[in-house]
């Protein structure tokens, strides 16, 4: 039978690369999304993976979200905690509900997503959660406070919950992309981008697909020697 996946943020930019890229692998994917119902409908219509809609920042949504798909799927095995968003400013301008957004969505959510679906997991002796950071996060970015340190707790929160998971046959693992060739990357200034892409020792942006691929890695039979780590895949662009 095949493994039930869970993508949040699953419909549009790295997220649906992930989608597809776990479908592809032979995984039924659920893929979550919390506003576009247009977009969500068209995805599935061009893909064939079903999407479902809740707020990955509230926790009981999670839980009847992750219902749901249980009960139209099967038992979730893998999670990609992909969903997030941004609300950019320097500390001067941000206001509290711009940091409570980003905090609730980005790190509170992959919080909200596991606790959905670790009891499965650990009674079942299987489980592949991954979650995705930001070379932000470990690197920290101008007027982004908010998303750094969301980003940055994802990567302390994987490495306490692999403790926890590891004797269960649970991985736990983060990735975290540089820059993404994506709708977000594509409304930066053409002045900027350029400015980005000199410190990127490859000389370009990534592509989603190369970030879906170290997911379908991580999530795979054959990696659960592999818990903990966080992959960054960045072009070089920072490195540690």
């Amino acid at each position: 039978m095949a493994r039930v996946a869970v993508v949040t943020g699953g419909t549009r930019g790295i997220g649906e690369a992930i989608s597809l890229a776990l479908r592809d692998a032979g995984m039924s994917v659920a893929a979550n999304y919390a506003g576009n119902e247009q977009k969500a409908r068209e995805f599935t219509d061009r893909t064939g993976i079903r999407s479902y809609k809740w707020d990955v920042s509230d926790c009981e949504a999670c839980q009847a979200g992750i219902k749901q798909v249980e009960a139209e799927l099967g038992p979730v095995d893998v999670l990609v905690n992909n969903a997030g968003i941004t609300r950019d400013a320097t500390m001067k301008r941000m206001t509290r509900q711009m940091w409570d957004e980003v905090i609730d969505v980005n790190l509170g959510g992959c919080y909200n997503m596991a606790k959905a679906v670790w009891d499965g997991m650990t009674g079942r002796k299987f489980g592949r959660i991954v979650n995705i950071g930001s070379i932000n996060g470990q690197a920290g970015q101008y007027g982004q406070v908010n998303y750094a340190a969301a980003k940055s707790g994802i990567h302390g929160f994987t490495k306490a919950l692999a403790q926890e998971g590891a004797r269960a046959g649970i991985t736990v693992n983060a990735i975290a992309p540089g820059y993404i060739d994506t709708e977000m990357v594509a409304a930066v200034p053409e002045d900027v981008l350029q400015k980005i892409v000199a410190r990127i020792p490859v000389g370009r942006l990534g592509r989603a697909e190369e970030i879906a691929r170290g997911v379908e890695f991580l999530c795979g039979e054959n990696a659960g020697f592999i818990t903990g780590s966080t992959l960054s895949i960045n072009g070089g662009q920072h490195m540690y």
